[in-house]
């Protein structure tokens, strides 16, 4: 069973409400001790299914109280002598990560700083030179490299907990990203020339109702990556379906003066786009992803049903123009 170790310090004044509120929950080992500076730290173990019930429990008692902290740490393994037998059934585990350490993460994922705007810059560089020369290789390292994933996740993450700030942050730097790709894209179209002939570049103004599929079940395996911690698992999910490569495909057709097939790159991108916010967002409300307060909670459902409608109205119309464009 996965576990978790939350490292709690707060102010004497708390000691008994804080004892009293984890005794309430008896699958948790608890342990106290005094510190120098006249306060408590107090360690628990709990298992990761139990673990953000705690959390928020915490956080609820310690509202208006200063000087605590509470740190959680993954528990890699951990021994004790022989269990007495039990015969109750035990709650299967979810498998979702907590709230916080899933907000650690993406929000990681959608800083904009020097780190994402150089690895940006050099994977459109790879990107470019891989669909203009037809090596599936190179692009496939491009869309490895490229970091225009996180921003999409931090933005539906920050929808489902109903934050404003992450989520408008996710998207300034979804947008820099996708800026800084195709005008990479375009000064190297115009010093290395456009190979027309290019299979990866002519696949990318291809659309269908399979590049829908695609998107979605792409998006849906990233956020589920997500939420249960299987990180690794975004690499393929960054090949699938990559945002990268569209955004390059866009700047070499302008490159050339093909302004239809660029079009059909627009198109192939905003395919990608609203697919993986719909899809991402569909997983982090089936999964349980909420605030922690009533007032949050409300907060979220607005943003929620705010953004499935508007994704969900832009596939639609994406939908109804594949219909249109597609030759019978």
């Amino acid at each position: 069973m996965a576990m978790r170790l939350l490292d709690v310090a707060f102010p004497t004044a708390s000691k008994e409400l804080v004892v009293d509120l984890l005794r309430s929950f008896p699958e948790i080992e608890i342990t106290l001790s005094a510190c120098e500076n006249g306060a408590y730290e107090l360690r628990a173990l709990a298992p990761a299914d139990s673990i953000q019930s705690v959390v928020d429990a915490l956080q609820s008692r310690f509202t208006g109280v200063e000087g605590w902290r509470i740190a959680i740490l993954p528990v890699e393994a951990s021994m004790q002598s022989e269990p007495v037998e039990d015969e109750t059934p035990r709650k299967k585990s979810s498998g979702v990560s907590l709230r916080e350490e899933i907000y650690q993460d993406v929000s990681t994922g959608a800083a904009l700083n020097s780190n994402f705007i150089i690895l940006t810059m050099l994977s459109a560089v790879v990107a470019a030179f891989g669909i203009n020369t037809d090596n599936i290789a190179v692009v496939i390292g491009a869309m490895v490299i490229a970091p225009l994933l996180g921003p999409l996740l931090a933005f539906s993450f920050g929808s489902a907990l109903g934050d404003l700030n992450l989520m408008v942050g996710a998207g300034r730097t979804a947008l820099v990203g996708l800026a800084i790709g195709f005008l990479t894209a375009l000064a190297l179209s115009v010093v290395i020339g456009v190979n027309m002939q290019s299979g990866e570049l002519v696949s990318r103004s291809v659309v269908g109702f399979d590049t829908i599929v695609l998107a979605l079940a792409s998006g849906a395996a990233a956020a589920l990556s997500i939420v249960t911690g299987l990180s690794g698992a975004l690499v393929g999910v960054m090949v699938a379906v990559a945002l990268l490569p569209p955004s390059v495909a866009i700047a070499l057709f302008l490159g050339a003066g093909e302004f239809t097939m660029a079009a059909r790159a627009v198109f192939l991108l905003a395919i990608n786009v609203v697919s993986i916010n719909l899809a991402s967002q569909f997983v982090f409300f089936a999964k349980g992803i909420r605030p922690r307060t009533w007032l949050e909670q409300r907060s979220a459902k607005q943003s929620r049903r705010l953004n499935f409608a508007v994704w969900g109205g832009s596939l639609v119309a994406l939908t109804v123009l594949i219909l249109a464009t597609t030759p019978y």
